[in-house]
């Protein structure tokens, strides 16, 4: 897949990659093949092609076929996949978007005539798939609080934006000022499956014994459950992916949002109210500041 230069922002995702031997064949040989390629797409790889889709009138909010990409992390000599199923997880986005709008603005988005052949499809295909799930959520202009629950500090990993050169500029290794562009930063915590799992299960121990039930909780639940469908050998990974063409370099390079999460949760565990509000204004400041750019001019 040819890759662009352009940044489409503002989505975080949280995915998971199971080891090539969780997958049966025949699937198990295609990304076989599939991790052996030499162009292996981008999460901006996916986000275009999603939004492509969107061009056309009327829209095609969810791709007429499966799609055969998938994300490839190689970790202790292991080869783990990350399978997109946009199509699935444009489904369940459509679920999403009947909640957040009201139908004037949704019909305005997406045709009545679109939404319900999009929905007739889902239900059929959920009939014959009842058990499959996405490898991959996403989530616009933040990043969960209970996403970070998942993550330690120690696993955070940041890589500052750099000058590239582009492609087809490259002279004996060498690329002319002309040619580079600068690549956004990264900024992303990955973790193994049993460790992830290991925290939800504590993170949820402590919220439950000081604090009502609400969203925190149920969240943390839900993705605990999600968590439980794969193989116990997989990585989880928070990847802020295109939030970080929001957020000043500078700013991300101070980010210690999972230390803050688990600050918090020590301090509940020990009764120390002040040392929790005091992690919680942080985070929520942090987080404040962010979510408002989505409203800014």
């Amino acid at each position: 897949m040819a890759q662009s230069s352009i940044a489409v922002p503002y989505n975080a995702y949280l995915r998971v990659y199971e080891p090539l031997a969780a997958f049966p064949e025949p699937e198990r040989s295609h990304w076989y093949g599939y991790a052996t390629a030499a162009d292996v797409p981008t999460a901006q790889d996916e986000m275009r092609q999603s939004l492509a889709d969107l061009v056309p009138m009327p829209p095609m909010p969810v791709p007429v076929h499966e799609s055969r990409d998938a994300f490839v992390a190689f970790v202790d000599g292991v080869t783990h996949i990350c399978p997109w199923r946009t199509r699935l997880r444009s489904w369940l986005a459509l679920e999403e978007l009947k909640q957040q709008f009201s139908p004037p603005v949704l019909d305005a988005v997406l045709p009545p005539v679109v939404r319900v052949q999009v929905e007739s499809d889902y239900e059929r295909w959920r009939e014959r798939n009842p058990d499959v799930r996405p490898w991959i959520l996403s989530s616009t202009w933040h990043v969960p609080v209970r996403w970070f629950v998942l993550f330690g500090d120690e696993e955070r990993e940041f890589q500052p934006g750099r000058l590239e050169a582009e492609e087809g500029t490259e002279e004996s290794g060498k690329a002319s000022e002309n040619g580079k562009r600068r690549s956004g930063p990264v900024l992303r915590y990955r973790t193994p499956m049993v460790q992830a799992r290991r925290r939800v299960a504590r993170g949820l121990k402590v919220l439950k014994e000081t604090m009502d039930e609400g969203p925190l909780i149920e969240g943390l639940v839900e993705v605990g459950r999600w968590l439980e469908d794969f193989h116990p050998r997989s990585l989880v990974e928070l990847d802020y992916g295109g939030l970080v063409h929001a957020i000043p370099e500078d700013a991300l390079e101070r980010d210690r949002s999972a230390a803050d999460v688990a600050e918090g949760l020590a301090a509940l565990r020990e009764s120390d109210g002040v040392r929790a509000g005091a992690a919680y204004e942080r985070l929520t400041e942090r987080w404040r500041t962010i979510r408002e750019l989505q409203f800014a001019s």
